[in-house]
């Protein structure tokens, strides 16, 4: 989706007033009546030049239904004010590049007020969903879940909350700067994504780092959730940072075995199929995570509570299904490229030796432990 911040500099007080009103209204109506945007803005002499601006500008649209004609704000719009508040904050004050797409969110590098670079992260969710589930747009439906706006919300006031709490207490995080409605502004990483990473000099150093991050977050009562090559950034010094914290659970949680299991794999997985480097022990969930630190509680009392959790776990655990075939669509491109590469490998006069095979050497591999005190195979 694309954010278009040159608007922000050219839109009246009024405009503004306008915008907020319908967002106001949005919580009790999927479309705002006329009416009640007068009301809420206290603009009742002009308001419909302002609100023609606004669909002029993409930032609402409006709906007709059999009752009233009336307004909805749309992702630009909310853009628009979240920009806003940051901006007054000095904590955005220009807009760059892209550098980044998700699922359920788009990366911009922005500048500061004192002149420093920073990343704006917008949560977008439900943007993949529209296109599988039908009937989104009578959102406040009897026992039927929020708006998308509302959950992007929820989701970024978790990243925030979980990235402080994390920073606060030394994990290699990025430094969470401010966040408003459904953006979150970080500090900029100088790193790349492992996905990207193609050769380490030590992956056994590397991966016993991660699996130690892995530890160390179920030892503070949080579990990732998304522990893989996408949500880790690799420093030149080859030091990892943890990013994406949307899906973070705590270790009391129904499913924090399953979550913590599925981390762990995907490390391990990744390790096997990128460098050919393979643990044969790895952290389990009821041997190496006994309870030292309450940071899921420190979360709660952060303002991000239970009930917010429970909501926004609701509904991505509804699109579960959607999602899953969106990481596949987002990844194909990466699954080829390791495709072709194993290809190679298995045609080359060298090939690796098979890890899991009942026939190997000794001679075609050695052993080592790493710093988990998991025995390793390496050739």
């Amino acid at each position: 989706m694309k954010l278009d911040p040159k608007g922000l500099r050219y839109m009246s007080a009024e405009e503004f007033r306008v915008l907020t009103a319908i967002e106001v209204g949005s919580r009790n109506h999927d479309v705002v009546p006329e009416s009640l945007v007068a009301d809420l803005s206290r603009l009742h002499g002009g308001i419909n030049k302002f609100i023609s601006d606004l669909i002029r500008r993409k930032l609402i649209v409006s709906e007709k239904s059999t009752k009233y004609t009336g307004y909805r704000l749309v992702y630009s719009g909310y853009d628009h004010l979240a920009l806003k508040t940051l901006s007054k904050r000095g904590n955005v004050v220009s807009v760059g590049n892209q550098i980044g797409v998700g699922k359920e969110s788009d990366i911009f590098v922005v500048g500061r007020e004192d002149g420093s670079e920073a990343v704006l992260k917008l949560h977008r969710l439900g943007r993949q969903s529209f296109r599988n589930v039908k009937q989104k747009r009578d959102y406040f439906r009897p026992n039927q879940s929020p708006s998308w706006m509302y959950m992007s919300r929820l989701s970024a006031m978790k990243e925030y909350a979980f990235m402080k709490v994390l920073h606060e207490h030394g994990f290699p995080v990025p430094t969470p700067y401010d966040h408003n409605r459904h953006c979150v502004v970080m500090e900029m990483i100088e790193a790349f994504p492992l996905r990207q990473v193609d050769h380490v000099e030590d992956p056994g150093r590397l991966y016993s780092d991660l699996m130690d991050m892995i530890v160390r977050l179920a030892k503070h009562g949080l579990i990732h959730g998304d522990f893989n090559e996408f949500n880790i950034l690799l420093r030149a010094d080859g030091s990892p940072v943890l990013i994406d914290f949307p899906q973070m659970v705590s270790t009391s949680h129904a499913n924090a075995e399953l979550y913590f299991d599925r981390d762990v794999s995907c490390i391990r997985t990744f390790f096997k199929r990128r460098f050919g480097y393979e643990s044969m022990l790895y952290p389990k969930f009821a041997l190496n995570c006994d309870k030292e630190f309450d940071l899921d509680v420190k979360v709660a009392a952060s303002g991000f509570s239970r009930k917010d959790q429970s909501r926004l776990e609701r509904m991505m655990e509804e699109h579960q299904p959607n999602s899953g075939n969106d990481e596949e669509a987002y990844s194909s491109s990466e699954e080829e490229e390791e495709e072709e590469e194993e290809e190679e490998s298995a045609n080359s006069d060298n090939e690796k030796p098979d890890y899991d095979s009942a026939g190997s050497s000794s001679s075609d591999y050695i052993i080592e432990q790493d710093r988990l005190g998991n025995t390793i195979r390496r050739t």
